[in-house]
């Protein structure tokens, strides 16, 4: 009867205490997104406002396999995993273009949603103006293994797309992490070195980025030939 009593009562003060904090958990969900985001393309140190930067420097929408903007769908509304599910051409893709001060296109943000060794990983792809060249990547994992696989979470393996080339003319070429490591890929613009025993966390990151990469294209298309 102790052991009941505890039971009820303590979960009840934990129902209590998530739905109280249920606002505060989604605002900081919203905070690290946006964080995510900008970090593709900037350092983010303490000085950062976060939530002021990403409102003053980036316009978000979504937009369908053909590259149209879908009218009255907010990016944060999307649940990309939910969207990895389903067919290429029916997904929704949210878009977050990083604008100068005079509004032009500096750089275009691309989330990313795939699967690695052991479960789903995710992240963000970052281009330039010129929508080929890669400006920087965020890569997270939920189960890859310590030292091995969960090393596409470091800056080491991050840094590695930094500069690469998605395109070959107007053929998707995407970006592929090789085999092994220890290589010298520099003049490549398609191929970055690989993690020591993680080749199939490595595969998944590859068939994430050309997945999307796929998906987007259309978009990016569009921007091209109507800068």
């Amino acid at each position: 009867m102790y052991a009941a009593i505890v039971t009820i009562v303590s979960g009840g003060l934990l129902a209590i205490a998530s739905e109280g904090l249920k606002e505060r958990q989604q605002a900081n969900i919203e905070l690290e997104r946006k964080s995510n985001i900008l970090s593709t393309v900037m350092a983010i140190g303490k000085d950062v406002n976060v939530a002021q930067e990403y409102d003053k420097r980036v316009k978000a929408f979504v937009v369908d396999f053909a590259g149209n903007e879908v009218a009255g769908v907010s990016p944060a509304s999307v649940n990309i995993e939910a969207e990895y599910k389903k067919p290429a051409e029916k997904r929704l893709l949210p878009v977050y273009e990083f604008r100068n001060a005079e509004g032009h296109i500096e750089y275009v943000v691309l989330p990313l949603h795939g699967f690695g060794l052991w479960d789903k990983i995710w992240g963000y792809v970052a281009l330039q103006s010129d929508l080929n060249t890669i400006q920087g990547t965020v890569f997270q994992h939920k189960g890859e293994t310590p030292g091995l696989g969960a090393r596409i979470a470091s800056a080491e393996i991050q840094d590695r797309y930094k500069g690469k080339k998605v395109f070959e003319g107007e053929q998707l070429a995407s970006v592929e992490m090789m085999k092994g490591e220890g290589n010298d890929y520099s003049t490549d613009p398609h191929k970055v070195d690989g993690m020591s025993g993680a080749t199939l966390t490595g595969k998944g990151v590859n068939n994430m980025l050309k997945d999307y990469l796929a998906c987007y294209s259309n978009y990016i298309k569009k921007v091209k030939n109507n800068p």
